[in-house]
């Protein structure tokens, strides 16, 4: 389990793709620290490591991997953001984040209000009804709150797609690739798990 607190960003310095998926390797600071077989979140995604030197870690990710992230557009120096599993005596500062991307989207604006930052991005129909106005999500594996909802079908783009706008502050804005991203770059989303949890049990009552 992952919190959305990316405290670092690694980039990419190499990949390889293959016939069952595509390898990474990330260059980290904490490279070092990690073991084989260890989990991380990978701009939202969980992945596993699979070998390490004091300076880079290498991951493989799977042809399924790839379709539901955009982690198969990854060119060598694109920076990513960097999550290692909470520990079990970690401190909890995010929200419940499984590492597991629900969909892609893009950015939609970018806008600086003083010292902190507006970014808005698309929301894709599926996604949707489990996103609300002062709720939790993660955007590129970042925890953060809905700020302004628009839902699908009210106006945006003739309503194929909602959108979101979420307020960032200068620490987050520097410390995750946010900094890098631009009108029309891709993200992934994972919505809040407990908004699913909630739909499966409400779904399992209404049928009995």
């Amino acid at each position: 389990m992952f919190t959305g607190i990316v405290a670092e960003t690694g980039e990419i310095l190499s990949r390889e793709e293959t016939a069952d998926g595509l390898r990474l390797r990330v260059g980290a600071p904490f490279a070092a620290e990690l073991e084989h077989g260890e989990s991380i979140a990978v701009s939202g995604a969980c992945l596993t490591v699979e070998a390490h030197d004091a300076e880079s870690f290498e991951l493989f990710c799977s042809e399924e991997t790839v379709e539901r992230t955009y982690l198969g557009s990854l060119d060598v120096g694109d920076v990513v953001n960097l999550e290692r599993a909470l520990p079990a005596d970690g401190r909890f500062d995010g929200h419940f984040v499984q590492g597991h991307v629900d969909g892609t989207a893009r950015v939609t604006g970018v806008e600086q209000i003083g010292d902190d930052w507006t970014f808005s991005f698309s929301l894709p129909r599926p996604l949707a009804k489990y996103v609300v106005e002062k709720g939790s999500i993660a955007v590129d594996g970042i925890s953060l709150t809905v700020a302004d909802l628009t839902e699908p079908g009210t106006g945006y783009e003739g309503g194929a797609e909602g959108a979101f706008d979420v307020a960032v502050i200068p620490a987050t804005y520097d410390i995750t690739n946010l900094h890098d991203k631009a009108v029309g770059d891709p993200v992934h989303l994972e919505v809040d798990v407990v908004a699913k949890y909630v739909e499966s049990l409400t779904e399992g009552y209404l049928g009995d």
